[in-house]
This record gives structure tokens, C-alpha cells and sequence, in this order.
């Protein structure tokens, strides 16, 4: 495989081709949510924007993150992170307060956003790591990006289930 900014080939097991992958399944995980949140019985709305156009948009700036993971001239702006974390503190607002552990499932659409949520901590692990590695520079804000999409995710998927009406499970320990 071959970066943007280089005629080298790259391995497809590199740290880097690695992290693309993870931030092109997430994309793809959110897309498969995006078109089970269409048809859903009840309508999410956070901060004015409904739950598809959300997945949409965070599409969009992961669109932004591979392309600088791969050395083009693309940036995601910090305005990004601080939409993500806006989200967040509006959809906490309506949930109630978390006492453990919860686990995961309830709505279809809350266990697929619970899916994504743990590739996008995966591949914040990656991208952190082809950092760490020297091989290509992410600004700082891409990162808290990455940090950030996972607790909006999760946030999201709790959302779902709560508007379902479905009650958070704490983990038996058995």
C-alpha cells in the first residue's frame, strides 16, 4: 500500500495500515448505524441534529483523520472535539448518573454504536502507537478527536437504550 506522501510501499501489517483499517471499520461500523437509526421508532435528537446526521458527520471527520494519518494536507479542526464534548454533556444531562459498570446490549442500535465504540478505542490505541512509532505526526487535536469519539459513542448507545426504554444491566461478576 502506498501513503499520500510518498512513493514508497508500505506493509500492509505496518502500525500505520493498521490504524487506517481500524478507522475505516468504524466508519463503516457508524454507516450500518446510520441505517438503523433512519427507521427507528423514536427520533434521537442532540444539540439540533438527529442521530443519522451525527453518524454522518462523524464519518466525515474520520474522513479527515485517515487522510492525515496518511500524510495528505488535512486537519480536523479543534472545533470538532469541542462539538464531540458538547454532545456528550447534552445527552448526559438526560441520562441518569452511572453507579458501575454497565453491560453492553439492550436495542439492536445501542449494541452496534457500543461496537464502534470499541474499534474507535482501538484504533485510537493504534494511532497513538504509529505516533509513539516517529513514522507520521498527528496534531493533538486528531487524538483528542479519537478520545473523545469513543465517550461520545458511548454516551450515544446509552442514549439509545435509555429513549427504548430499556434499563442499564450491571455486570453479575460471577
Amino acid at each position: 500500500m502506498k501513503l499520500y506522501h510518498c512513493d514508497q510501499r508500505l506493509s500492509k501489517s505496518s502500525l500505520v495500515a493498521e490504524a487506517l483499517g481500524s478507522l475505516d471499520e468504524i466508519n463503516s461500523l457508524l454507516g450500518w448505524c446510520k441505517t438503523k437509526a433512519e427507521p427507528c421508532h423514536f427520533e434521537i435528537v442532540v444539540n439540533q441534529q438527529k442521530l443519522p446526521a451525527i453518524f454522518e458527520e462523524i464519518q466525515n471527520c474520520l474522513f479527515s483523520v485517515q487522510a492525515e494519518l496518511a500524510g495528505a494536507p488535512k486537519k480536523l479542526s479543534r472545533g470538532a472535539v469541542t462539538k464531540a464534548e458538547r454532545m456528550i454533556k447534552a445527552i448526559d444531562k438526560e441520562l441518569p448518573p452511572l453507579k458501575s459498570f454497565i453491560v453492553p446490549g439492550g436495542a439492536e442500535l445501542s449494541a452496534m454504536i457500543d461496537v464502534a465504540r470499541t474499534v474507535t478505542r482501538r484504533a485510537e490505541r493504534q494511532v497513538v502507537a504509529v505516533v509513539e512509532s516517529g513514522d507520521v505526526k498527528i496534531q493533538a487535536s486528531t487524538l483528542a478527536y479519537l478520545n473523545r469519539l469513543s465517550s461520545l459513542l458511548y454516551a450515544l448507545a446509552r442514549l439509545v437504550n435509555h429513549r427504548a426504554g430499556i434499563e442499564e444491566k450491571k455486570p453479575a461478576y460471577k
